[in-house]
């Protein structure tokens, strides 16, 4: 039997994306169809213009950027990290390195193609938010996909090149053909759609709904009586 897809557009430096993420998880976890579901992780940028800088903080960062005054950053964070708790993510907001996700993203698609986007995905989103690592650096990626089981002079060739471009970019221009302004983003059987980081009974609802529709489109027909026939090859009986 083929397994449901729930494809999800995300973006490693969102904190909602890991947090929907574990939402979904938790949803799973009760899901009784769970292993007939496969996550497929898709990119999304949310600023691509956006420079890497270690000499600056997350605050300053969001003052310079977003327009903010640093204790209005700082309530955004507070609140980040309240959500974050939620599901049980403790986010090092103050030391968050303030890093472009590009090459990120492109480590992601080739971890896909070795089985292993959601490790990667679970390892990014774990080095940026709670252990504070800069997800633009080299040898911090290539740590990374070598503790996922990645091979690292495949990695290594793909960080040094610009592989993978093409598929980033593709998954962009998907998201943009099919409406999505914001991350997270998921579909369900290519039919059902949440938008955002929501609350783990509504993947459920979600997965159940998706579920019966998916199994229902598996169902083979069911030959009640059989007669004489004959066969694709001219075999008759």
């Amino acid at each position: 039997m083929e397994k449901m897809k729930v494809d999800i557009w995300s973006d490693v430096r969102c904190p909602f994306c890991y947090i929907g993420k574990r939402s979904l998880e938790n949803a799973l976890k009760k899901f009784l169809h769970r292993d007939k579901v496969e996550l497929v992780w898709h990119s999304y940028e949310l600023d691509p213009n956006l420079k890497t800088d270690t000499s600056i903080d997350i605050y300053d960062y969001f003052v310079s950027a977003k327009g903010t005054s640093r204790e209005q950053a700082k309530m955004m964070m507070k609140n980040m990290k309240f959500s974050a708790e939620g599901v049980n993510l403790k986010f090092n907001v103050d030391e968050m390195i303030v890093a472009n996700s590009f090459k990120a993203h492109r480590l992601i698609q080739f971890a896909k193609t070795k089985g292993w986007g959601n490790e990667i995905e679970e390892a990014l989103f774990k080095a940026h938010f709670i252990e504070a690592k800069n997800i633009d650096d080299d040898p911090t990626l290539l740590n990374l996909a070598k503790n996922i089981g990645l091979d690292e002079n495949e990695t290594l060739q793909v960080l040094t090149s610009d592989a993978y471009t093409d598929e980033v970019k593709q998954d962009v221009m998907t998201a943009a053909q099919m409406g999505v302004r914001g991350v997270p983003f998921f579909v369900l059987n290519n039919k059902y759609a949440i938008s955002g980081a929501q609350h783990e009974n509504t993947f459920s609802d979600a997965l159940n709904k998706a579920w019966g529709e998916f199994s229902q489109q598996q169902k083979k027909i069911e030959i009640l009586n059989e007669g004489d026939s004959c066969d694709v090859d001219g075999n008759c009986n």
